[in-house]
């Protein structure tokens, strides 16, 4: 089997091609992906047969109610959803900045960095450029990662996740991540002087999702202390669920302190006393590696790591 060249492949390569293997392993259905494109069937199957012959190899297996990607296909799958993605992005800035605008800009985050480093540099972004729109998505470092991966994202104020993510980003260190353990202000616990760890244990919690940093930090605790997780739980990442649940029910969080401070300010919420500090690992700037980023991404990245979250002289991550 030949090796597919790079120049053979930007000959005959089309974004329709692109487009049919990103539909179709989407649907997994010929007829749905037929209709999709407002094509035959028939036009599928041809174009689908061209593709692999090109490659040399299949893309789908086909199975009597589906078709499913290979090993080599989930490859190609990645590598036209991330085309297709970027040529979108790409329409966009055009489109925006032919009517005056100075382009599009979306940033990636987590609900921490929400509180004072994002807000902070989109303001001194927008001083510069008023017509940058700034698109923000909040979410876990795993999610916003994967969004950034894929090219869905112009870069990602976040922390690491999986190794793999330290070769594929690049890292600039912005600022730790205290935590502490909140309840309602009503909560029987609050205004305790001291509460034990163990006795944590046997109230509900309000906790994030298993693979989350935040996740894997309550676990420690918990092990440190010589317990086992809490059973009764609800997992959550959304801050508002989190804050009717601890202002309704006996419920426990271990939250950024970032996040919750307004709320113990307001009376709301009550930080519960423990003898040992809770810290995440920094959080910081993360952008695909080997690749420029475009002049406003540069920009914000600049106001990140100039704003009052950023450390002295930012670590960078290998």
């Amino acid at each position: 089997m030949a090796d597919v060249g790079f120049n053979q492949l930007c000959n005959w390569l089309r974004f329709r091609h692109l487009v049919l293997i990103g539909t179709l392993a989407r649907t997994q259905n010929m007829h749905a992906t037929a209709q999709e494109m407002s094509i035959s069937q028939p036009a599928v199957s041809k174009m689908l047969r061209e593709i692999e012959h090109q490659l040399g190899f299949e893309v789908f297996a086909r199975l009597p109610r589906s078709m499913t990607l290979t090993d080599l296909g989930s490859h190609v799958a990645r590598f036209a959803q991330i085309a297709l993605n970027d040529t979108q992005q790409f329409v966009g800035q055009i489109n925006h900045l032919r009517q005056g605008g100075h382009g599009l800009l979306k940033v990636g985050t987590i609900y921490a960095a929400t509180a004072m480093a994002v807000p902070a540099a989109i303001v001194r972004v927008k001083q510069d450029w008023p017509l940058l729109t700034v698109q923000v998505l909040e979410g876990t470092s795993a999610n916003m990662l994967t969004l950034l991966e894929h090219k869905e994202l112009d870069l990602v104020v976040a922390r690491f996740t999986l190794d793999r993510h330290r070769e594929l980003f690049d890292f600039q260190a912005l600022a730790p991540e205290p935590l502490c353990l909140v309840t309602g202000s009503q909560h029987p616990l609050a205004g305790a002087s001291e509460v034990p760890l163990a006795d944590l244990g046997s109230w509900p919690w309000v906790i994030y999702p298993t693979g989350t940093p935040m996740r894997a930090r309550v676990e420690k605790a918990f092990v440190e202390a010589g317990m086992q997780t809490p059973e009764n739980t609800v997992e959550t990442v959304s801050l508002q669920t989190t804050m009717q649940l601890l202002q309704t029910t006996p419920a426990v969080a271990m939250l950024a302190e970032s996040m919750v401070e307004p709320e113990i300010q307001a009376g709301r919420l009550t930080r519960l006393a423990l003898p040992f500090p809770l810290v995440l690992a920094d959080y910081g700037v993360i952008t695909r590696r080997n690749e420029v980023p475009q002049w406003s991404a540069k920009a914000f990245i600049d106001a990140l790591l100039s704003g009052p979250d950023a450390l002295r002289g930012a670590r960078q991550t290998p």
